[in-house]
């Protein structure tokens, strides 16, 4: 099948279009007819191998899995013995280890069936960062209708889900983002939006119920003066891909948390079917609409990676397949 590869770490430039052998199932896996995959940056993160704590995991000179990509959608075409939720022929979305490819293998429990008012391209872009954005808010912000919430990058991939999905719990959401984007970020529902060349968020004006920062380049003190006197803060992301971990600052927050009345909280990255199938209802529902910037073909994935890692993406891109 065809594939996009890449033997090495390093930015776009490692990327090629090659040929490997389709992937085969195991018991509880599916095999996944890839009609669209989306571009994130956790799959950025894997293809330089930065934070270097991600090649414990993936491998340490090289990736152990030469095919990137996480965010799939397509078709079910082969299914492990022990699979009991999809039938060959169904449309699905979720996350598949190299969905950069025309075929790829997921895990049962990391699928759903795709929303129904959702082209393959756009079911493809929602997986990672949907669920991200779904579980900082609920699981680890506990937003509650009425609150204040102010989102840090939220014209990004998981910010312009934040942003529709914090307008749907009933919250009053404030944007943050560059000046070329404010008028994306109004268009998802934000209440108010800081382009933050010319206005900071915490300069005392206002105060958030719950802050989410994705953007993950605020001081803790600056998160804490735009907090609440017991509001919340979630880190979504690593901030600094050259250092060992990627999250001093998160670790910092978590260790001063216990000692304060606001709450420092770090957000632990999970992939699975409950999440996609709670977004499916609302998404259905027309509360939540992925933002897809554009899409590529499989050859042109090289270039697609470039425009993410250079900041040019409004929202989320999707690479297309066509049979």
């Amino acid at each position: 099948m065809r594939a996009v590869l890449q033997d090495r770490y390093g930015t776009s430039s490692v990327l090629r279009l090659g040929q490997v052998a389709r992937p085969v199932v195991g018991d509880h896996e599916v095999l996944v007819d890839v009609r669209a995959a989306g571009l994130d940056r956790g799959t950025e993160h894997l293809m330089s191998g930065k934070p270097y704590a991600v090649r414990l995991a993936m491998g340490l000179r090289r990736p152990k899995n030469p095919v990137p990509g996480r965010d799939v959608a397509g078709v079910v075409v082969e299914t492990g013995s022990a699979v009991t939720r999809f039938a060959v022929g169904d449309e699905v979305y979720g996350v598949a280890p190299g969905s950069f490819a025309e075929y790829a293998v997921a895990r049962e429990a990391q699928l759903a069936h795709k929303p129904g008012n959702l082209s393959f391209a756009q079911a493809a872009v929602v997986p990672v960062s949907a669920a991200t954005a779904l579980r900082a808010l609920v699981d680890v912000g506990r937003v509650q209708p009425g609150q204040s919430v102010l989102v840090l990058g939220a014209s990004g991939g998981v910010g312009s889900y934040a942003v529709q999905l914090a307008k749907a719990f009933g919250a009053e959401v404030t944007g943050v983002c560059s000046t070329t984007k404010t008028d994306l970020v109004t268009s998802l529902g934000a209440d108010h939006v800081i382009d933050y060349t010319r206005d900071d968020f915490a300069d005392g004006t206002r105060t958030y119920d719950l802050v989410l920062d994705i953007a993950g380049n605020p001081s803790i003190a600056r998160l804490r003066r735009a907090l609440t006197p017991r509001g919340t803060a979630v880190f979504v992301g690593g901030e600094d891909a050259g250092v060992i971990t990627g999250m001093g600052r998160q670790l910092r927050g978590a260790l001063i948390s216990p000692f304060v009345k606001q709450r420092l909280a770090l957000l632990v990255t999970q992939e699975r079917a409950s999440d996609y199938e709670r977004l499916t209802d609302l998404i259905e529902a027309g509360q939540v609409t992925p933002s897809l910037d554009r899409t590529y073909r499989l050859d042109e994935v090289p270039h697609a990676m470039h425009q993410l890692e250079t900041g040019q993406v409004r929202g989320k891109v999707a690479i297309t397949l066509e049979r």
